[in-house]
């Protein structure tokens, strides 16, 4: 499936319309590690001020598109920009506005948690030698782990690294932060710990980026959302533009469900089980006819409104075959 869904607007509206300046994009971007394709042709937009969200499946090309946005990789082919320098060759100027989590942090593992960060603050080009004490103590408050701060960093779980590699990325205030998935390891309270980070940092007008597999966390901290599927960017925009385009649905409460179903199918209208009902898809089909068939059939309608699709919904038939989507054609 290859529909690629993005902000639509008409010509006249487009050239109207003020440009919205990019903290970083891609064109034509391909990485190819021997007969492997990793990334192939991407046209990725990462508007000023967004929290995009970089979902896709497990081989999608999202962790390597990252790397190259951050000069880490040279892309095969095609361009990358961050805050208007070319990425690589001008890494060392857009790069101090940039904190980064990629593929988990590496730390010394016999020094403790603020000694690893006094050593990293050091290295740091914005921040002064006097001020490199205060900068790591509030990276350290902010993040949680004040109170692990003297322990190894061979000692810290999991999801402590992880805050760590965030601390990390936070020692002074930043343009953009990219975190590549950023609730590794971490227990309800840690991820809801993350989402409140994301959430200031968005307020104060940091551009966040997100690699992540979490879709409700996605839906809740992010407001646009690019999906990877093989290498290809397939869909890419503002995530309630998105979710508005997916298939029109109606949400129906009945005890009668199976039958609702079975009806419904029986009339080549889509239909599928839900833990909230029966949704009903809407894209050959008009409400009424629906609930025509349904009481016609003796089913017990006691509710029917029209359905918000749900980003789990939209990234399900984004990377699914079409006879799937729906319980149809499954084994």
């Amino acid at each position: 499936m290859t529909t690629t869904f993005e902000a639509g607007t008409d010509a006249s509206q487009e050239a109207s319309a003020p440009a919205v300046p990019m903290a970083a994009r891609t064109r034509g971007l391909r990485k190819v590690y021997g007969r492997t394709v990793a990334v192939d042709h991407v046209d990725l937009d990462v508007p000023e001020g967004a929290v995009l969200g970089m979902l896709g499946p497990n081989g999608s090309g999202k962790t390597t598109t990252i790397r190259m946005l951050l000069g880490l990789v040279r892309p095969t082919e095609g361009e990358v920009e961050l805050f208007g320098r070319k990425m690589p060759d001008e890494a060392a100027h857009a790069l101090p506005d940039v904190g980064a989590l990629v593929e988990g942090p590496g730390f010394h593992p016999f020094l403790s948690g603020r000694e690893n960060l006094l050593r990293v603050a050091a290295a740091e080009p914005r921040l002064a030698s006097a001020g490199i004490p205060g900068a790591v103590d509030a990276a350290l408050e902010r993040v949680g782990l004040t109170d692990a701060a003297t322990r190894r960093y061979k000692g810290y779980s999991l999801g402590m690294k992880q805050r760590m590699g965030l601390a990390s990325a936070l020692l002074v205030p930043r343009r953009m932060v990219v975190l590549d998935e950023p609730t590794n390891g971490l227990d309800p309270a840690g991820t809801r710990e993350i989402r409140r980070i994301i959430a200031e940092l968005h307020a104060d007008g940091v551009t966040v980026l997100v690699s992540s597999h979490l879709l409700a966390e996605v839906e809740a901290t992010c407001t646009h959302v690019a999906v990877l599927q093989s290498g290809n960017v397939i869909a890419q925009g503002e995530l309630s533009e998105l979710l508005e385009s997916g298939n029109a649905a109606l949400l129906v409460r009945t005890p009668d469900a199976e039958l609702a179903v079975e009806t419904l199918r029986e009339n080549r209208i889509g239909s599928r089980l839900t833990p909230d009902g029966v949704r009903v898809d809407l894209t050959a089909a008009e409400a009424p006819d629906v609930l025509r068939h349904l009481v016609t059939a003796g089913v017990a309608v006691h509710e029917a409104a029209r359905a918000r699709t749900g980003l789990e919904d939209l990234f399900a038939r984004l990377t699914q075959p079409e006879s799937t989507v729906d319980g149809e054609g499954e084994s």
